[in-house]
């Protein structure tokens, strides 16, 4: 197969809809401001949880992202440049990028804008925090939010088998972990309606305890008093 990359800018993502792309691992450019991204959240959706290439072959230190790994097999994090997975245990295992991934992307993380979110601020409103501080509702943004959190609830789901079943149905299944009160950190990106697609529209989040002990998708949560939001503006895309 030959391999091949797309960039995406906002004026180019109609051709986010291309499918059967393969990570090319030399051909990332150095773009510290871009998203690098393996599979689109619509291909993931089909659905089509079947790796695409090891995370490796596009993460060349990228500090920030987010993703899953080959048949949906648990929920990705990376943090300060460190790599997580966590499975239905709900515990974040350290991973070296080898595995395989239908659905990840990564940004070399430099905040260029960040702020405090108002105490009680539910996960559900937090991306109106983003957009205000974003000040656009378009693009994407890399996203960070760290502190004191309260009914915080993440999850996984286990790894699925063909014929995939569509991913509302996985998540209608998923493990659940109540957290209750923890520090944490969350990660991911806020996805504008023209990158709808490649990404999950709205905010997409996943993250880790501060003390590393838990983690996964975040469900729900309630924002304490000292958390803070930073951001970063993403110039685009090189999806593989």
């Amino acid at each position: 197969m030959n391999r091949r990359i797309v960039i995406l800018s906002s004026a180019l993502v109609a051709l986010a809809t291309c499918t059967g792309l393969i990570p090319a691992a030399s051909a990332l450019p150095n773009d510290d401001d871009r998203v690098v991204q393996i599979g689109t959240y619509d291909s993931l959706t089909l659905p089509n949880y079947d790796g695409l290439g090891p995370i490796n072959s596009v993460w060349k230190g990228q500090t920030l992202g987010l993703g899953t790994f080959d048949h949906l097999d648990g929920e990705l994090v990376l943090v300060g440049g460190v790599m997580y997975r966590i499975s239905i245990d709900g515990t974040p295992q350290k991973i070296d990028g080898t595995q395989s991934t239908p659905f990840f992307e990564a940004i070399n993380f430099h905040p260029d804008s960040s702020g405090p979110v108002p105490p009680g601020t539910s996960c559900s409103t937090l991306v109106n925090t983003v957009n205000e501080l974003a000040k656009t509702t378009s693009g994407i943004i890399a996203v960070r939010v760290r502190g004191t959190f309260t009914d915080l609830v993440m999850r996984s789901v286990p790894a699925q088998a063909t014929p995939y079943k569509p991913l509302s149905e996985v998540v209608a299944k998923q493990t659940l972990f109540p957290l209750g009160v923890r520090k944490a950190v969350l990660v991911g990106f806020r996805t504008g309606p023209n990158f709808a697609g490649v990404g999950a529209l709205g905010l997409h989040l996943h993250g880790v305890s501060a003390d590393r002990t838990a983690g996964g998708h975040v469900v729900s949560c309630i924002v304490g008093p000292d958390v803070q939001l930073s951001i970063q503006h993403a110039s685009g895309v090189n999806l593989f």
